[in-house]
């Protein structure tokens, strides 16, 4: 009777295994990217021969599993659509079918960073997002254009095959978990393209950007990937390596259009090693993610009193990271922080920050070169007497500020810098006039180069200049 019940098992345990287990990425209600090959990958029973069927294509794709039963198909997509879409992966062995439905096909962006693109449409204790609970109330409105696969917090040492998560369609239940960030940007490129988006967002508060490297990597950069060395840190979401391991290592192969990415407050002060860091960063997710260079759009840290005026040379380290690395880009958030949010780190601008991206992708990424997406950039300075003339690059629609023109100090050779008494534009040139009673004899100009500040320098589709300094000083007086 034993042996029976023995058998029995083992034949209901064989049966089991033959079904075709997909990680949770791959399933119902996701969107597939458009117009390429996308990936699907698996576990079936080793050496088995896996069929996939897809409703957009009538022929029969076949792949074969390994010896660990492991196989991966590319499947080609057509144009978007908004027509529900269904994929089916069967065993051959057994004809044991896993079946896939409710399918868009159209875009796909990865979602990534800290806190400020982790935080969702509900907020966080203590902080608020502007209109969210609006959007949440509303949000099945976008049910048939938008969905969201969230990957949860977690840590790993070892890199991790899966994440505990499924795509979910918006309504005013599950939403309140969504990036608001990636949400407005979804929310915009849908409309704009008139096509369906689709989110992964794979975001941890507080995280450094060497939470996001391989073990490879920082091995590279000289950091110590001992588990001791790692597990000794005060704050959990400051461990290095863990993040990437267990959030986006088991979700690095699904076919991506893009990744918007927005971290940096928790390596301010760490500014000489970010720049190499970041980028070193950015070509290992493109070569782990497998599409070539895609691209890569990322967000200006916000303003926030650190109270050790380091950030400023961090988001100088963005725009210039942004520059050098090919199909990448960064959009400022200078002007996205109230008076009274100086000592709040997650500011409420959520959807300026959502639409900028989005203007971003649109303009480089499909070609929709009406959207503005950069504003004012330093180009030159000249000196004519006590006077600073300021001139800009990405001036589409020119300077759009021409009184009242705040954020600008001033200095001498003795590197103090003085706030700007008097500020004007010539309009002829698109320069801006920088003086000080208080500098006779001007070298040097900052503008918004400070933790917080408010600025109302403004190019078209009132997208704010970038911070800048003029000098090269790393201390002043």
């Amino acid at each position: 009777m034993k042996k029976l019940i023995l058998t029995l098992l083992t034949a209901a345990s064989l049966t089991a295994q033959a079904e075709v287990r997909l990680p949770n990425i791959i399933g119902s209600d996701m969107v597939v990217q458009q117009n390429t090959n996308v990936r699907f990958w698996g576990k079936a029973q080793k050496n088995a021969t896996v069929e996939v069927l897809v409703s957009w294509n009538s022929e029969k794709f076949v792949s074969k599993a390994d010896k660990n039963g492991n196989f991966q198909i590319e499947i080609p997509t057509k144009d978007f659509t908004f027509e529900a879409q269904t994929v089916e992966f069967t065993d051959l062995s057994d004809k044991k079918v896993t079946k896939l439905e409710n399918i868009l096909i159209g875009e796909v962006w990865l979602a990534s960073g800290q806190s400020n693109m982790q935080m969702p449409l509900k907020g966080f204790p203590g902080c608020n997002i502007e209109d969210g609970f609006e959007e949440i109330m509303f949000s099945d409105k976008e049910a048939e254009r938008v969905r969201f696969f969230t990957v949860p917090l977690k840590h790993s040492y070892n890199l991790e095959e899966d994440v505990d998560a499924k795509w979910t369609v918006p309504n005013a239940k599950n939403s309140t978990e969504y990036s608001a960030v990636a949400w407005h940007y979804a929310k915009a490129i849908s409309h704009a393209l008139g096509c369906p988006v689709g989110i992964v967002s794979a975001a941890y508060g507080g995280t450094l950007v060497e939470s996001w490297m391989s073990k490879e990597l920082l091995e590279k950069h000289g950091v110590s990937t001992k588990k001791e060395d790692i597990e000794n840190v005060e704050w959990e979401y400051e461990k290095i390596l863990l993040p990437y391991n267990a959030m986006f290592w088991p979700i690095h192969k699904f076919t991506y259009k893009g990744v918007i990415w927005y971290q940096g407050c928790s390596n301010v002060g760490k500014h000489k090693t970010y720049y190499q860091r970041l980028k070193d960063m950015i070509q290992l997710w493109r070569s782990d993610i497998g599409l070539g260079d895609i691209p890569f759009y990322m967000v200006e840290i916000a303003p926030y009193d650190y109270g050790s005026g380091d950030s400023p040379f961090l988001r100088e380290i963005q725009l210039k990271v942004a520059r050098e690395v090919k199909n990448s880009g960064l959009v400022t958030t200078s002007d996205l922080a109230l008076p009274q949010e100086r000592y709040n780190i997650h500011p409420r601008q959520k959807k300026a920050v959502g639409q900028r991206l989005a203007a971003l992708a649109l303009n480089k990424t499909y070609g929709m070169e009406t959207f503005i997406f950069s504003g004012p950039t330093f180009k030159e300075l000249i000196i004519e007497g006590n006077e600073a003339f300021v001139g800009f690059d990405n001036l589409q629609m020119g300077l759009c500020s021409n009184y009242m023109i705040e954020g600008f100090e001033i200095a001498g050779q003795d590197k103090v810098f003085y706030p700007a008494d008097k500020v004007w534009l010539r309009w002829q040139t698109n320069h801006v006039a920088v003086s000080s009673e208080k500098v006779k004899n001007p070298v040097a100009v900052r503008y918004c180069f400070k933790d917080f500040y408010h600025g109302t320098l403004y190019g078209g589709g009132m997208i704010p200049a970038y911070p800048f300094r003029t000098d090269n000083w790393d201390e002043v007086k």
